[in-house]
């Protein structure tokens, strides 16, 4: 446990102190002109530092533990996931290097009780032969590689210009700020009109350089687990297809205009995309049981989820950016609404035919990511996972080596920030001066 906490620890911190540097980069020294700016990287450095008080107990906590064993070692992973006292915990394979996502790619999962009228297309064979072409590629597809671009035919424009232009009126009225910010980017920058369905390749290219997230084509459903691998390493797994044009505005499947409309213009906010690769990092060698409370999660949140701002209901959830009816209806009725209650958004039933018995509001993405973080303490494996984004890699942590490790990096981010305060004070130093002497 005390590696786990320690881990938590550094963890909010980095995120802190990389919001801190972000900003700084963003707006450059013009920072030092705007005192509330320079509030907020104060008091996020206050925040950091009694954050680093914190790390420093949990690691005294951590060699303690560490040396009640046999020398200073704790036992090596596998000693850890076969020891009787680990809560019964067995191990589960998860990819750690994203080249690694290749193995879990083809792994395509029906959906369950599921009649024949809720697949439209499944009794046409030029629809059925087109999916088989999108099928392919998805499988042939390796991770890394650019995406094949897609020749969409007349009929599929037609689809997703008929869904593309009744829901736009949906977004203006109730979607949260940062899904009609970044879709507007996405109209700018990915070709997004109601006359050319965007390709993914495209769009990978976009996210990288706004929130560090890529997509990869699919083929189709996936397991809750694999999904969430994905995300792990800001990975989104992407249909291609379209739904058959028989039911525009109604699918049990992901298609690309639930993914495209639903889920890219929040996959380019820095906080949603931390917020989706939390979920996807608690959920590498956790239980099929708490895998299960994960996806919940994801599903009454990034699928499913509302949010307040300034003091209006608004939604982030791509399930209800890609349907008109469930969009109208979660939003019109209050009845449904109920605060983010993570305990019971883990046993909620998760609905793929009708619409859902509740919709949950949160105040923020950070209030999300804290209450994520208080279950992983809690979950059963016993080490804690992290991600290198320099070896795109997820790495275990698991004993004191792995947290020095990870404190040094820690270490290198805190003076690269203490750096940018001090050029901030002697700037703000400087522009006082020059006011003074008018």
């Amino acid at each position: 446990l005390p590696y786990i906490i320690c881990c938590s620890l550094i963890n909010l911190t980095i995120i802190k102190v990389n919001k801190a540097l972000f900003i700084y980069r963003e707006s450059g020294k013009k920072l030092t002109s705007n005192k509330m700016d320079q509030s907020y990287l104060i008091e996020t450095l206050s925040e950091a530092a009694d954050i680093v008080k914190e790390i420093t107990n949990a690691k005294g906590a951590t060699i303690a533990a560490s040396n009640q064993g046999k020398g200073s070692m704790l036992p090596s992973s596998a000693e850890l996931w076969n020891n009787e006292n680990n809560n019964g915990y067995e191990y589960v394979w998860f990819p750690s290097k994203i080249s690694e996502l290749d193995k879990v790619a083809d792994r395509i999962i029906e959906v369950e009780d599921v009649i024949e009228d809720d697949r439209p297309g499944y009794t046409y064979p030029e629809y059925q032969k087109r999916r088989a072409m999108f099928t392919k590629i998805a499988l042939n597809y390796k991770q890394g590689n650019p995406i094949p671009l897609i020749d969409y035919l007349d009929t599929e424009i037609a689809t997703w210009r008929i869904v593309y232009t009744t829901l736009q009126n949906l977004y203006e009225k109730y979607a949260c700020k940062e899904y009609l910010t970044n879709f507007q980017l996405l109209i700018k920058y990915c070709g997004y009109s109601p006359d050319n369905i965007p390709q993914l390749q495209h769009i990978s290219q976009f996210l990288r350089e706004r929130s560090g997230f890529t997509l990869r084509p699919v083929a189709g459903y996936m397991s809750p687990r694999d999904f969430l691998s994905g995300l792990a390493f800001r990975v989104f797994n992407c249909t291609q297809y379209i739904r058959h044009p028989s039911k525009p505005f109604y699918t049990v499947e992901p298609d690309c205009i639930h993914e495209l409309l639903g889920h890219m213009p929040l996959l380019a906010d820095r906080s949603f995309a931390e917020f989706s690769q939390e979920i996807g990092l608690a959920s590498m060698g956790a239980s099929d049981e708490e895998v299960q409370k994960l996806a919940n999660l994801y599903f009454f949140t990034v699928e499913f989820g509302l949010c307040r701002q300034n003091g209006i209901i608004k939604a982030y959830g791509a399930g209800l950016f890609g349907s008109a009816k469930e969009f109208e209806h979660a939003m019109t009725t209050p009845e449904r609404q109920r605060e983010f209650d993570l305990e019971q958004i883990m046993e909620m039933e998760c609905k793929v035919t009708s619409y859902q018995d509740f919709y949950y509001i949160t105040n923020s993405f950070t209030e999300a990511i804290k209450k994520l973080r208080d279950f992983a303490t809690g979950m059963k494996r016993p080490f804690s996972v992290r991600y290198d984004p320099y070896t795109q890699s997820v790495l275990t942590v698991r004993n004191k080596q792995d947290i020095e490790t990870y404190a040094k990096e820690l270490k290198s981010n805190f003076d690269n920030f203490m750096s940018c305060l001090r050029n901030i004070d002697m700037a703000t130093k400087s522009i006082n001066n020059q006011h003074d002497d008018k």
